[in-house]
């Protein structure tokens, strides 16, 4: 399967963003995907560095204008799109949420963000409520997709449960980058951190892993910090944790993949990991910690 990525900045002029998406996926379509993934939050500026509920203006219905936007856009294209958007529930009440098109421009299906951070510069749980639909595949033309968004790709559960419901591939649209006070060090440590950890999901399950990152300076609205400098790295990991493409840290890129579907299976006959999990022993999971004094 032909898989495009799409790595961009992003401005405060949401149409704006919106057209320069269109004709990167475009682009990406013309040159054979089949399956395109976008950065998380892609319509907008990353909101969350500072907490100010006028950004709450920014979250709209689902559906509502950008799946109509974006579904008419799969369709015309012929191809199945991962999106990232502000979800408006309810009044007060908005979520971090990937919406899947299929290729005639339905919507295949969708996923909240579970996992919420609150970091500086990320103070996500201001403006999220943590998703409620659960670890759950969404079933497209191209295969069953396991998508979840950012934060949520740190924790090896969610990956885990995803492929025991029969994804095919783990998908994470996301938008991290470096804290200017680190040193340059530290800030390699945690870049290379967020692709190890994601390779570890796909060879811990046996099936690739798609990220797409964000990339460019975002500043601070507060002034408190020097921003977000996003630090893009986009990559497509095999099953087997290979690293099949990998974007620059701060370019924009577009890039289509070609991802073998059938290997994940000869992988998992290689390394039976789903056929030797001791599941009988993992109750503690379910814990909050193990406290053993």
């Amino acid at each position: 399967m032909k898989v495009g990525i799409i790595q961009q900045t992003c401005t405060a002029d949401i149409e704006s963003n919106r057209q320069k998406l269109a004709g990167n996926i475009r682009t990406a379509a013309q040159q054979g995907a089949q399956l395109v993934v976008l950065q998380e939050l892609h319509n907008s500026l990353y909101f969350c560095q500072t907490e100010n509920v006028d950004f709450c203006n920014l979250a709209e219905p689902i559906p509502g204008p950008s799946t109509q936007f974006y579904g008419a856009l799969a369709a015309e294209l012929g191809i199945v799109l991962v999106t990232s958007l502000y979800e408006r529930r309810a009044p007060g009440l908005y979520h971090n949420t990937a919406v899947v098109f299929e290729a005639d421009g339905s919507i295949a299906g969708k996923y909240r963000k579970m996992h919420i951070p609150d970091d500086p510069a990320y103070y996500e749980k201001f403006y999220f409520t943590p998703g409620d639909l659960g670890f759950h595949p969404i079933q497209t033309s191209v295969g069953l997709l396991g998508v979840q968004v950012c934060w949520d790709q740190w924790y090896p559960e969610g990956a885990r449960l995803m492929a025991l419901a029969g994804a095919e591939l783990l998908i994470y649209p996301t938008a991290i980058g470096y804290e200017s006070s680190d040193t340059p060090q530290e800030q390699e440590r945690q870049r290379e951190a967020w692709i190890t950890v994601q390779r570890g999901h796909a060879v811990a399950n046996g099936i690739p892993v798609i990220a797409v990152n964000r990339t460019g300076h975002e500043p601070d609205p507060s002034g408190q910090t020097n921003g977000i400098q996003f630090w893009g790295s986009s990559f497509i990991a095999g099953p087997q944790g290979e690293i099949l493409y990998r974007a620059p840290i701060d370019e924009e890129d577009i890039a289509v993949i070609d991802i073998d579907m059938q290997r994940s299976e000869n992988v998992r006959r290689w390394w039976p990991f789903l056929r030797d999990r001791r599941i009988e022993c993992f109750n503690d999971l379910t814990t909050r910690f193990r406290d053993t004094h």
